[in-house]
């Protein structure tokens, strides 16, 4: 099991919930922090040390407070931390529902696990620390259903198109910006057409649909 746990959360009843599931593993070693740039700190002066943590559970979303930080997201702290120690094992411990930004977190930032906060998250984040202890690449079930429903690949075009169409633009101003931008294909027709393939994909009836679902999905 691991014998060196660094966990990063800004809920104090939170910490002590995680304190627990580590003590019911027999982790006794361990530390928490409230802000990111101290999480990032302990690591850097572990490794130095030559005692580095084996594990880091981190929140993903850290409330802003008086006391000014470099790092305000899990994601940019999990970046950093690969930067100084590549192979140390993560787990997003979080209430982020969105499939695209934990998707993301595994494409993207390769953390090993994530748990969702809730009713048994005491139970699922004790099932996930063995089974990342194990070797294993832990995505909760209900996320996979949702990736594999939603297979559709969005370009920076789409991303861009719907994102100015969440801003209330209309597609003649869209157009117009697109040309400024050299962003192609920029006529309106060809805007009007992707839309639409995008509405067909999502199985969206409107555009304002396709904007609620786009953010259901953390594509905007």
């Amino acid at each position: 099991m691991f014998k060196k746990v660094l966990i990063a959360e800004d809920h104090e009843v939170r910490n002590l919930g995680v304190v627990n599931t580590l003590t019911e593993l027999q982790i006794q070693n361990f530390d928490f922090v409230n802000y990111c740039d101290e999480a990032l700190q302990k690591i850097k002066m572990a490794v130095t040390n030559n005692s580095s943590y084996d594990l880091l559970i981190t929140d993903l979303s850290f409330d802003k407070d008086h006391i000014e930080q470099k790092i305000n997201s899990g994601q940019k702290l999990i970046e950093e931390v690969k930067k100084i120690q590549p192979n140390l094992k993560i787990i997003a411990f979080s209430i982020e529902k969105k499939p695209k930004i934990i998707d993301d977190l595994f494409k993207v930032h390769s953390i090993n696990g994530f748990v969702s906060k809730g009713r048994n998250d005491g139970k699922d984040l004790r099932s996930t620390i063995k089974k990342v202890f194990s070797g294993e690449i832990v995505i909760p079930q209900e996320i996979l259903n949702s990736i594999r429903n939603t297979s559709f690949e969005f370009t920076e075009y789409d991303v861009n198109l719907i994102e100015l169409l969440a801003k209330g633009w209309k597609q003649s101003e869209i157009e117009q910006y697109f040309k400024e931008k050299k962003i192609t294909p920029d006529s309106k027709s060809a805007i009007e057409k992707r839309l639409n393939d995008l509405r067909f994909e999502l199985g969206a009836k409107n555009n304002i649909e396709l904007i609620v679902i786009c953010k259901d999905l953390g594509i905007i």
